[in-house]
């Protein structure tokens, strides 16, 4: 599936709706970026936006913002609650999906070198773009906020990582700007059922990444040397967290950040709370978050809880999705809203191509309609063979040891059936987003070639449309040939299984195979009208190779398949 990067820059301007206006305005002429979340605060004479989208859309976007907000925002005579040393103070892209921290470090030295080469803002990096172990955490760039810029901006140890060698007039409007990249925090509250703030301070400290103050017998605070404190080491190293009490709520809750679902899990987290509750008298009723979550971290709490029920994973993700809410207590407070809180599902769900019956679809399909087509026919083969494969997955665990040799746990505990199928299930989500994206990059094919071209400029613009359609009509096909040979892992795996299940493995080879050709087909005659020839060979080899590495495997999968099904009847 796409490639999508959050940004969320916070700006010094928390009151003046005109600037935050033209502040969005400058973000959404940007194509394909989304704008999710705008927050003001007035007292804080700050904002924070939320936008989504593809990398280097995403990065535009940030630039547009960043020009608009320097332009507008005077820092000679700003002042707020909240720490602050630009116009906009902080910048950074988080990877969301199909991305990594590193291809959203890139993103963020690109921009902060051309903040400065062409809007002569300082900039710096921070967090995992830092260019020195000391200037990774915000606070320490921050430090002195505005007001110390000018005495730093000339400093070896603490000026900008672009910018001038000396105050300037330009950087005294707009100061500097700190952009960087770290993985997406997630806001997330733990209830329990208690208002004893105590307790809750305690199991807060227990697991986050600072830990708590350890005290003797007497409760003394323990004291080193040089009268500091002792801290005992928290559970999480990516876990912030403080205990309070909610008085809307009438009890308290364990508030935590988690800085990286991706090394700590929120099923991780949330267990371990609930057994520190216990040893307090007291119980987890559930938890809320706050914001949005990546669909990731849910999914991955989902799989744990099956997996400690000894139950198979590779489930479709809506169901996933309702073990993870239903054992995280995500109902709690108030009912759990998948659309609005996975930020996945903000930013698009289920084309309208996916979203029709089976008789609609194909009835569209059989009308004259130019689109859907083979295309999208193709990624719904793709679709319906990893489907198939799950299937057979989920088939094969539930098998018991005494009937069947069971494939050997995997060290997660999982087995080879349970592995392939929760990847089948991702496979499957990615064809079934291409039988609209292809459809999709037709319209726009088509869009395109009907924009005018009287003048100079619209002749330009139109070229531009086209060559962009194009290659989308290209490599989106390219995807799905690519997709088709990880299905093949998931299809080798699956013919190992269930032998009740043998010939649905096999029919999910033989649509494997029809997908790869469907998609093989739209590359190719797509590539006809492409003037770059070196694009043109390049894609055309990738297209060959794949679909030759597909055409051989599933030859050999159908006579596996073949030969099985002949001996059960007694034939050759």
């Amino acid at each position: 599936m796409s490639v999508l990067v959050e940004c969320v820059p916070n700006f010094s301007e928390g009151s003046n709706v005109s600037i935050l206006n033209a502040i969005r305005a400058s973000i959404e002429t940007v194509s394909g970026v989304q704008v999710l979340d705008v927050d003001p605060g007035v007292a804080a004479n700050r904002t924070v936006f939320t936008f989504v989208g593809a990398p280097k859309n995403v990065q535009e976007a940030a630039f547009r913002a960043i020009q608009t907000a320097g332009d507008l925002i005077d820092m000679r005579h700003h002042s707020g609650e909240h720490p602050r040393m630009g116009a906009t103070d902080v910048c950074p892209f988080v990877p969301v999906r199909n991305c990594t921290i590193e291809d959203c470090v890139q993103l963020a030295k690109g921009l902060a070198e051309r903040v400065w080469n062409e809007l002569r803002i300082p900039t710096y990096l921070y967090e995992s773009a830092a260019s020195a172990p000391h200037r990774i955490r915000l606070p320490d760039l921050r430090k002195g906020e505005y007001e110390a810029l000018s005495s730093k901006i000339g400093d070896a140890k603490w000026g900008p990582d672009f910018g001038p060698s000396e105050w300037t007039g330009r950087a005294a409007q707009t100061g500097a700007t700190v952009i960087g990249a770290r993985p997406f925090l997630i806001a997330w509250n733990i209830n329990l059922n208690t208002n004893n703030q105590r307790k809750a301070e305690k199991i807060a400290a227990t697991i986050r990444n600072k830990g708590g103050y350890v005290r003797d017998e007497n409760g003394e605070l323990k004291r080193g040397e040089d009268g500091k404190p002792f801290r005992s080491p928290g559970m999480f190293r990516h876990v912030n967290a403080i205990g309070w009490t909610i008085d809307e709520y009438g009890h308290c809750q364990i508030s935590c950040n988690v800085l990286d679902f991706t090394k700590t899990g929120l099923h991780e987290i949330y267990d371990a709370v609930r057994v520190l509750a216990l040893e307090e008298g007291i119980v987890v009723t559930g938890s809320e978050l706050v914001g949005l979550t990546p669909l990731q971290a849910l999914l991955d709490a989902g799989r744990h809880y099956l997996e400690q029920a000894g139950e198979n994973p590779g489930i479709p993700h809506h169901q996933l999705l309702r073990v993870a809410i239903r054992s995280l207590g995500l109902n709690d407070l108030a009912p759990f809203d998948v659309a609005k809180s996975v930020i996945e599902y903000q930013i698009a769900s289920d084309g309208p191509l996916v979203r029709q019956s089976i008789r609609d679809f194909t009835d569209l399909l059989s009308s004259d309609a130019p689109a859907p087509g083979g295309g999208s026919v193709a990624a719904l083969c793709g679709a319906l063979a990893t489907g198939l494969a799950a299937m057979v997955g989920q088939l094969s665990t539930k098998i018991t040891k005494n009937n069947w040799p069971y494939a050997q746990p995997r060290p997660e505990g999982w087995t080879d059936f349970d592995a392939a199928g929760m990847l089948a299930q991702s496979l499957k989500e990615a064809f079934l987003h291409d039988v609209d994206a292809d459809t999709a990059a037709f319209d726009a094919m088509m869009a395109a070639m009907r924009l005018p071209k009287q003048t100079p400029e619209q002749r330009q613009e139109r070229i531009q449309a086209v060559r962009s359609a194009r290659t989308q009509a290209i490599e989106t096909p390219l995807g799905v040939l690519n997709r088709c040979v990880q299905t093949l892992n998931v299809v080798d795996v699956a013919l190992t299984g269930n032998p009740n299940a043998r010939s649905d493995a096999g029919v999910a080879s033989s649509l494997v195979l029809t997908c790869a050709k469907g998609a093989w087909m739209n590359v190719l005659i797509n590539l006809q009208d492409l003037k770059d020839l070196e694009r043109k060979a390049r894609y055309l080899e990738q297209a060959e190779r794949l679909l030759e590495e597909v055409s051989q495997r599933v030859a050999i999968q159908q006579q596996q398949v073949h030969r099985y099904l002949r001996e059960q009847i007694g034939g050759e």
